[in-house]
């Protein structure tokens, strides 16, 4: 499993035999984006306590809109207007799981493909794999963290980090993941990042199934949104971090204790690694 992003570290200018464009053709990386760095959005202290707690309540009650968001801010904390809880479900990405007019919507111009999972009984692992991204927090801002699980196992696959929304860290460990293992169905919602035609390209070169969640329906994905909670309940809340290093370092460790230590209720009480790689073997 590995969190590292290509354009970080895997590229050397100065490599003693393979040229940049070399590199770039070895690990199926555009050229360009070598030399592109993304600047992290700079929030003020006021804006990062909002977030925070927005970030908070919403992975305890995903179900408020900004309306209830900003209702029970101003009931439980300090007063808070609803155009500033729409600033921040903005900016994290939010939505209410509640059907309605603020769900999340695909970029128009990409394909979105039906659910597949409806009535499928999930019976063994690499059957049906699953994505999505969450934003992480630090002292000075936020970055995005994107997993993809195994349904049957919970077995955390890869992951990785980015501070910016676009698509290519979604596909990069997408990449990776299959170049490993592949699955019958992947299933995503359809947020931009996985409507992509990159990302589906990805998936359909490899003879997978695509599916893709229902508007509004959080459940068809509840997995890797249960996957988010304990992350965010068992690591993040927990902790305070003051870069990506540091961020990055202490969710290697937290995905090593999840998928190899944490036993789970879900399981009968064994590790994610004992499902998975016991039934493979």
């Amino acid at each position: 499993m590995c969190s590292v992003d290509k354009r970080l570290g895997w590229i050397e200018p100065a490599h003693p035999w393979l040229s940049v464009r070399q590199q770039c053709q070895l690990l199926a990386l555009n050229r360009s984006s070598v030399y592109y760095t993304p600047r992290p959005k700079i929030f003020s202290d006021a804006q990062l306590m909002l977030l925070r707690l927005v970030d908070e309540i919403y992975t305890k009650y995903p179900f408020f809109g900004t309306r209830q968001m900003s209702d029970y801010i101003l009931l439980h904390h300090h007063l808070c207007k609803r155009h500033e809880t729409r600033w921040a479900y903005e900016q994290l990405s939010l939505h209410s799981v509640a059907p309605g007019p603020h769900t999340s919507k695909p970029h128009p111009e990409h394909k979105i493909y039906p659910y597949l999972l409806k009535d499928v009984e999930i019976v063994r692992p690499c059957q049906v794999f699953s994505t999505d991204i969450t934003y992480i927090r630090l002292r000075c801002g936020f970055v995005y963290l994107v997993a993809i699980i195994d349904w049957y196992s919970r077995f955390v696959l890869d992951w990785q980090l980015s501070v910016t929304m676009e698509a290519d860290f979604c596909i990069e460990t997408l990449s990776r993941v299959l170049t490993q293992t592949r699955c019958d169905i992947f299933n995503t919602d359809q947020g931009s990042q996985f409507t992509s035609k990159g990302f589906t390209d990805v998936l359909t070169a490899h003879s997978i199934n695509i599916s893709m969640d229902g508007k509004g329906r959080w459940v068809d994905n509840v997995f890797v949104e249960r996957l988010w909670r304990s992350v965010k309940y068992e690591c993040v809340y927990l902790q305070q971090w003051e870069n990506v290093v540091a961020v990055r370092k202490a969710l290697r460790a937290y995905f090593q204790f999840y998928n190899y230590e944490r036993p789970h209720q879900s399981l009968n009480g064994v590790t994610p690694s004992h499902i998975h790689e016991q039934i493979l073997h």
